[in-house]
């Protein structure tokens, strides 16, 4: 999800049409009817207000016209794209708290894919993380209600309640001979963006769990807390996205020129390029980004940047997919808005990852990494009788004394992680016999 928030005003019928009366003509010759456009405008409309007062007259149950306009937008913006949605005051509020990084509910990102509702990521250490819920599940039933035909915004609105309540999901899982139900407990959803750890004492972890306004702040104090620093892993794994200027702020904190994004749309005030910029960029400390199908939007904007930069190995699966941009616009003097989509975005090769998403340099599926036996059996110069003592210790063969905050044991069971640890330890054995060549 890739959110910017604009001030815009709209009379309630203006945009209630709004992405629709452009494709109304089939009349080849437009230029010889020069009012087409607006009289057909007005045909829609006053169609639209027929039909409402025909189902006010006729429908079996009383039904106001603000119910019936609302049900109207909510079908309008939703079936313009699986992004675009109409929100009520309450929509509108939990966005707000969302990107605040404090909210209630399961701590999962939706999306439709192939017009069914499927998880995009469980945030991590949250009561979807914690009970099971994976990347890629089709959510099939809510509690009882089925989620056919059911929007993102209905959904969101049943997992989301008070804290300590119950939700039971139903979903389909790759690999499952048959539906699953997972019980989750709903709670107050704390997002740390950004946690970092330590490995190995010279290679700095970043996780970054999702785009709030604190990503940039806390990536830059990670990276001045620890000067000494080897080599970085950037972990975007089932990172849904989020805000856009914390996507191209972090980008920025590696590259100090070039383009790193720029979007595209119909109306010229949406083709915007974002530039990085020199000052305080780190361009030399190595970087291995890992990624997965749970990694979308603002996560596969850094991820495709810094891939098309040269700047990371990207490690991992193949992202989500999701290219374009939405906006936030305010309905003038309500309290509702609507959240629209009004461009794609381009990563610095000009390729665009809607719908295809960002392919990883090293494809490496999750799972656990074979941890190698080096008692194996066969006999070694150390097994010798009257073998030669070594007398002499490389400085290069002690350890530093940092402690790991991430187990050996714990690395094994990520093959990914382990396999972007090893990837990076030997960029950065690469980049230091180059120093010393020089």
């Amino acid at each position: 999800m890739i959110l910017n928030y604009k001030k815009f005003a709209f009379l309630a019928i203006a945009f209630l049409f709004l992405g629709c009366s452009n494709a109304m003509s089939e009349e080849p010759k437009v230029e010889k009817l020069p009012n087409v456009d607006s009289e057909q405008k007005l045909e829609a409309y006053l169609k639209f207000t027929k039909i409402l007062g025909i189902i006010e007259t006729y429908y079996v149950d009383d039904v106001n016209t603000t119910t019936l306009v609302n049900k109207a937008l909510e079908g309008l913006l939703s079936n313009l794209d699986a992004h675009s949605s109409y929100m009520d005051k309450k929509s509108f509020e939990d966005l707000n708290v969302q990107t605040k990084g404090e909210f209630g509910g399961l701590g999962i990102s939706v999306g439709m894919r192939d017009n069914v509702l499927t998880v995009i990521a469980p945030l991590q250490d949250t009561p979807a993380d914690k009970a099971g819920v994976k990347a890629g599940d089709v959510i099939l039933k809510l509690d009882e209600k089925a989620t056919l035909g059911m929007s993102i915004d209905e959904a969101v609105n049943i997992m989301r309640g008070k804290p300590g309540t119950p939700i039971m999901l139903t979903v389909v899982r790759k690999g499952e001979s048959k539906p699953l139900d997972i019980k989750i407990t709903r709670d107050i959803i704390k997002i740390q963006s950004v946690f970092t750890k330590h490995i190995d004492g010279d290679i700095l972890y970043i996780g970054v769990s999702s785009f709030d306004k604190k990503v940039v702040s806390g990536v830059k104090k990670a990276l001045k807390d620890n000067p000494k620093t080897k080599g970085i892993i950037l972990d975007l794994r089932n990172n849904p996205g989020g805000l856009l200027d914390q996507a191209v702020g972090l980008v920025d904190l590696f590259v100090n020129n070039g383009t790193i994004v720029s979007q595209k749309g119909k109306s010229s005030e949406e083709n915007i390029v974002y530039d990085a910029t020199v000052k305080g960029s780190d361009t030399i400390t190595p970087i291995v980004t890992l990624i997965n199908g749970g990694s979308a939007s603002a996560s596969e904007i850094v991820s495709g940047a810094l891939q098309d930069f040269g700047r990371s190995i990207i490690v991992g699966e193949k992202t989500f997919g999701k290219g374009s941009v939405q906006i936030i616009l305010p309905i003038d003097n309500t309290e509702e808005a609507l959240r629209l989509t009004v461009a794609r975005y381009y990563l610095p090769s000009g390729r665009t990852i809607q719908a295809e998403g960002v392919l990883p340099d090293i494809i490496v599926e999750p799972g656990e990494f074979t941890k190698g036996d080096d008692n194996s059996g066969l006999i070694k110069e150390k097994d010798l009788a009257n073998h030669l003592q070594n007398s002499e210790v490389k400085n290069s063969d002690k350890k530093d004394g940092k402690k790991s905050d991430i187990t050996e044991n714990e690395i094994f069971k990520d093959a990914q992680l382990k396999s972007g640890i090893d990837i990076l330890k030997a960029m950065i054995i690469s980049s230091n016999r180059n120093q010393e060549k020089k």
